[in-house]
């Protein structure tokens, strides 16, 4: 007996969905790292109190600076890296739709005057379901990211506050609110009856 959350899709085959092709955060442009670092020593010296002129205390509050400025480049590297995967994923959706829209017996799947249908939002479990290797990527933050954000935020524009706090609340909030979008699509798709890969953009 099936899982009465997925979706009875008729006959036995498997279909065949585009490649998901994944963006990489090693695509930068050279001496962009450099500048995050700056940035960064910027964000980290407004963090920390200056030193009383003692040159030991100077000495560390400098060492402790150039250790969260590294600690803020990494989240924001991190950020980014999710944003390109959420970028990734909701080009793949529009795929899949345009997939889903030539092939006779998925069309009526996404259709929301048609029962069962299914919600964008069931690709991403969809991807979760076939255990997509995300590379420390969480699927749903990266999706909430790229809803939150039309490109990736420069690091210079985000808040240290952002980086350790707030990021996961936006993402978070964003994916939820979009994935509810369509209040009556529950159902998902069976993770056995598709095919796609996974390629490095």
């Amino acid at each position: 007996m099936r899982d009465g959350r997925y979706i009875e899709i008729p006959g036995s085959g498997t279909h065949e969905l585009p490649p998901l092709l994944v963006h990489s955060a090693a695509e930068h442009a050279p001496g962009e790292d450099a500048s995050e670092l700056a940035s960064a020593l910027v964000e980290a010296e407004d963090m920390l109190s200056e030193p009383s002129g003692d040159r030991a205390e100077t000495e560390a509050i400098e060492g402790r600076k150039f250790d969260l400025a590294l600690q803020l480049k990494e989240r924001y590297r991190g950020l980014v890296s999710h944003w390109l995967w959420g970028d990734s994923v909701l080009d793949w959706i529009r795929q899949c739709e345009i997939t889903f829209e030539n092939v006779d017996t998925l069309r009526q799947f996404l259709h929301p005057d048609v029962w069962p249908h299914a919600s964008r939002a069931s690709f991403v479990t969809l991807l979760e379901d076939k255990g997509v290797p995300a590379r420390g990527v969480t699927i749903e933050r990266a999706v909430g990211l790229r809803l939150a954000f039309r490109q990736p935020p420069p690091i210079d524009c985000i808040s240290n506050q952002f980086l350790f706090y707030l990021d996961n609340v936006v993402a978070n909030s964003a994916y939820r609110t979009w994935s509810r979008l369509s209040p009556y699509a529950g159902s998902l798709f069976p993770p056995d009856r598709f095919h796609f890969d996974v390629l490095d953009a």
